[in-house]
């Protein structure tokens, strides 16, 4: 495993430490890994939504009217 150091406040090390001591995490480098872990997903999250939306808008227009999908989904959920 890598290390890397990084220099924080004053505060933001006290919040760490206190993330740490909550028994939620082993210990500050736990806390920290999930904290990327989170940012990591949050990430692929936002970059997938963005691959949704520009396929919409890539796909052209419907010729259906919102109650037809609407009542598609509907169906669909059913």
């Amino acid at each position: 495993m890598a290390t890397l150091n990084i220099s924080v406040t004053d505060a933001m090390k006290q919040w760490v430490e206190e993330q740490a001591q909550s028994g939620h995490y082993v210990d500050a480098d736990d806390y920290i890994r999930d904290i990327i872990r989170k940012d990591q997903q949050h990430k692929a999250r936002i970059a997938e939504l963005q691959r949704l939306v520009d396929e919409g808008l890539h796909s052209g227009t419907s010729d259906e009217t919102m109650d037809d999908i609407l009542a598609s989904m509907h169906r669909a959920a059913v």
